[in-house]
């Protein structure tokens, strides 16, 4: 950063503020075309100024001793400056000035309030959660260095234009802390995340306000991909030769009649294999997401693809899962053999236990949010849909049942 060409101290007289033929002098601090003006708490006679030299005109001892004390306040508000390039903090025009009057907070940083909030919440929060929160820190740091320079920020220094300043910095493939680009939903839920730390500073009177105040957020929703039943039928039936797609798709399908994620199906042991209170075969584990206690009773198809494999002797763990990035291609070419137009990852598999497998046969939602080890009832709501045939049987049924009341009243 070149001080020369970004930052300057400007002496000048405030003729408007004139009174009895004198008129205040003002230090206007110009940081990348941001102002901040601060008053040195003196005046001086209109007629005995210099506006193009910022200089009191004369020779005089008054003139020379009060233009050394300009000097004075030019070279500490420069030493300010310097002072904040050296911290490696935020620097503006106000942050310059705030300095300078002694009035900048040195104990309230973006950095400090994230720490904060991990000591706090890190026992509150769901580990899944928190992990998230881990990821936005980095996101910040690399935020804070790339584009401003520095290595923090005070909290009070935070405005609108850091918060659009963090936004396109997530847009921008090239920032990406992994290979997979942020869509916009992830770059919203970082931002989020922000705004949700800065709520915690207002709250403990860190910050006066909010700078997310007039932020929207812009999620956009997407229709979930999920298999309807013809398609998990196909893609359960269909004949593979290759035995790399044949296991994956049994892993998918295993999915699909348990709701497990890609890593609860991977990191299954014979030890999550238990007997349930009706004396059935049940998984029992905690979702590497959340953390979250799990219990699922075993389909039959389920365990039918258990039982396929149940000769895996490679490692304790109950089936062969093939990397994320190898099975999720492998699927998508068991779809192309099947004619099934959708984009489809494993994660889809959870989505058709929620909607196909579970909701459309009359599973109470209340119990698929139990299955699927959410906590909010409202995030299976999101997972899960009711679809169009399983609406219109139960209107069908409301209507039976409305007529039979009628000819019963009759």
């Amino acid at each position: 950063m070149k001080t020369s060409k970004t930052f300057k101290i400007l002496i000048w007289q405030c003729k408007a503020k004139a009174k009895k033929e004198q008129a205040p002098i003002y230090a206007r601090i110009t940081f990348n075309g941001q102002r901040a003006e601060i008053s040195t708490g003196v005046s001086y006679p209109i007629s005995e100024w210099d506006s193009k030299m910022s200089r009191a005109i004369g020779r005089t001892a008054e003139a020379r001793a009060f233009n050394q004390e300009l000097d004075y306040v030019k070279a500490q508000i420069d030493t300010t400056y310097k002072e904040l390039l050296k911290e490696g903090k935020y620097i503006n025009a106000r942050s310059v000035k705030a300095r300078y009057l002694g009035t900048d907070n040195h104990g309230t940083t973006l950095l400090d309030l994230v720490k904060y909030h991990e000591d706090k919440m890190k026992d509150i929060l769901e580990h899944g959660t928190m992990k998230n929160y881990y990821t936005t820190e980095k996101y910040l740091k690399a935020f804070l260095i790339a584009k401003l320079n520095i290595n923090d920020i005070y909290l009070e220094q935070m405005n609108y234009s850091f918060i659009i300043g963090f936004e396109q910095f997530l847009r921008n493939p090239k920032n990406a802390l992994s290979k997979k680009t942020i869509n916009n939903n992830g770059v919203m839920k970082h931002i989020e995340r922000t705004n949700k730390l800065m709520n915690l500073a207002v709250k403990l009177e860190w910050i006066p306000k909010n700078p997310f105040i007039n932020y929207q957020l812009k999620f956009i929703k997407y229709d979930r991909a999920y298999l309807s039943e013809s398609e998990l039928y196909r893609l359960e039936t269909v004949t593979i030769k290759k035995q790399n797609l044949s296991i994956s798709r049994d892993m998918f399908v295993f999915a699909c009649y348990t709701g497990l994620s890609y890593i609860d199906v991977k990191q299954l042991t014979q030890e999550n294999l238990v007997f349930g209170i009706d004396g059935k075969q049940w998984l029992s584990l905690r979702r590497e997401k959340s953390e979250q206690p799990v219990k699922v009773p075993l389909l039959g198809k389920a365990l039918m693809i258990l039982e396929k494999y149940q000769e895996y002797k490679i490692t304790d763990k109950l089936l062969p899962v093939y990397s994320n990035q190898k099975i999720n291609a492998y699927i998508r070419e068991v779809a192309k053999i099947c004619e099934i137009d959708k984009h489809i990852s494993f994660h889809v598999a959870r989505h058709t236990f929620a909607t196909t497998v579970t909701l459309s046969n009359g599973v109470p939602i209340e119990t698929v949010s139990k299955l699927l080890g959410h906590t909010k009832l409202s995030t299976t709501q999101i997972y899960a849909r009711v679809l169009e045939d399983k609406m219109s049987n139960d209107i069908s049924m409301l209507e039976q049942k409305l007529g039979a009341l009628k000819r019963n009243s009759v």
